[in-house]
């Protein structure tokens, strides 16, 4: 019976996306009552809110009410029109811990932070130490860590549950505690706590005020939602497009079309300039019909050029691996690359077209200067590509705006025009007194 329960909210969990939400309600009141407790809590924030407000009247207290502090403001700042309604579903302590979490933020520590952890006085002795932490199990989020402080809560030092329980019995909590402590400011943003509790191994970092009055913890686990929703935002914008303000088949039509339209529409006009560039070299397209070949091979390798740097350097950005300053490393590595990539194809495209031309004769007499054309074309927009698709996010950050917003299709429209403009003064030159 058990092992169906188990089964059953975790066939539900994994369905529970495509549901409608008259279906949502219906398959979670069918759950065995054990387990719908564990089940909700499993959800996200925007599933938890959505399904509390469809639940009848007298449910949402007992719901609301099983949340920490944190988890229940992510829920309200998924409702916001519903906020105080929420609120006041709330027991006094944990309305008030949960109105300071509203005033910070979402995506920063004082946001995401739980007000609930263990804590143990400096002076305390081992064997109390436990027994205290053992009465604090129920009410705070971990117990991976006790946080040692004064009689005003300033953070005095750190100390691991499993040192605790290995230390001798009759020494201080002064004593095992650590002061090498890894804190935050309530205003520290999430992508830079990801950082630190990546790079330093922890599990929980502390948030303290400028006082050292510590205020809260915030979780590895607090951040693996905030931070995915981020990702697939970047995602999104990456792929020429609004971020969705939810999951996809829970964005309703006209939303779906208002956030794609918008990009589509720049890149479209922006495709136009390629169709005026195609309109300036009319007459060398008329006197070399055979350059017309190559051009859509030409600016669709530049583009994918531009969006391998792209996608490079935003995720360089977001894992902090390059910084703003590092933007004339950059450009040099870049360009050594595109010069690389660009003679590797071009080397590939000069020996297809003495290839093709050996055995069905396509390109006429001077098809070996129309091979070192596109050798040279290759080159010239393939490096152009590297280069802006590297330097594009760099521009966004520098202004402030979200580097993920130099979409691969930004990029590629953008080199579709240069791209023309390159290929063809190149071919001026190569193809001078013969085909133009």
């Amino acid at each position: 019976m058990i092992g169906h329960s188990l089964s059953a909210a975790d066939e539900l969990l994994d369905v529970w996306p495509t549901l409608r939400r008259s279906q949502r309600v219906d398959r979670f009141e069918a759950l065995p009552r054990d387990q719908m407790d564990n089940f909700f809590l499993a959800l996200d924030a925007r599933s938890q809110s959505r399904l509390l407000l469809s639940l009848p009247e007298g449910e949402r207290r007992l719901y609301m009410r099983l949340l920490a502090p944190d988890d229940a403001a992510d829920v309200i700042q998924e409702s916001k029109a519903k906020r105080q309604y929420l609120l006041d579903l709330l027991d006094d302590r944990t309305m008030n811990e949960v109105k300071a979490l509203l005033a910070f933020r979402e995506d920063s520590a004082g946001g995401l932070m739980n007000p609930r952890f263990a804590r143990l006085r400096p002076d305390a002795s081992i064997d109390e130490a436990i027994s205290y932490l053992r009465q604090q199990l129920g009410h705070v989020e971990t117990i991976h860590y006790a946080y040692v402080l004064d009689e005003n809560q300033t953070l005095l030092g750190v100390v691991a549950l499993k040192d605790l329980v290995s230390a001798d019995p009759t020494k201080t909590v002064k004593a095992v505690m650590t002061t090498k402590i890894y804190s935050v400011s309530p205003n520290t943003d999430q992508n830079e706590i990801a950082h630190l509790l990546t790079e330093h191994g922890i599990k929980a970092v502390p948030v303290v005020d400028e006082n050292r009055h510590m205020q809260g913890i915030v979780m590895a686990d607090d951040l693996i939602d905030v931070l995915r929703e981020e990702d697939t935002e970047d995602i999104q914008k990456m792929g020429g497009m609004e971020a969705l303000d939810g999951p996809y088949l829970e964005t309703g039509f006209l939303a779906m079309i208002r956030k794609r339209a918008g990009w589509l529409v720049i890149l479209f006009l922006g495709e136009m300039l390629t169709a005026s560039a195609m309109t300036h070299f009319e007459e060398e397209i008329q006197r070399a019909v055979v350059l017309a070949l190559f051009i859509p091979l030409l600016i669709s390798s530049g583009g994918n050029s531009g969006s391998q740097a792209t996608s490079l350097i935003i995720r360089a950005l977001a894992l902090r691996e390059v910084r703003l300053r590092n933007w004339w490393r950059v450009i040099r590595r870049e360009v050594a690359a595109g010069v690389a990539l660009g003679a590797i194809l071009g080397f590939v495209g000069l020996v297809r077209i003495l290839i093709w031309q050996s055995l069905w004769h396509t390109y006429g007499e001077h098809y070996v200067l129309v091979a070192l054309t596109i050798a040279c074309s290759l080159v010239g927009v393939v490096t152009f590509g590297t280069l802006a698709g590297s330097m594009l996010p760099f521009i966004l950050r520098r202004c402030g705006l979200d580097p993920a917003s130099a979409s691969a299709p930004f990029v590629a429209t953008l080199v579709d025009v240069t791209g023309l403009i390159i290929y063809f003064t190149i071919a001026k030159v190569i193809l001078a007194g013969t085909l133009l």
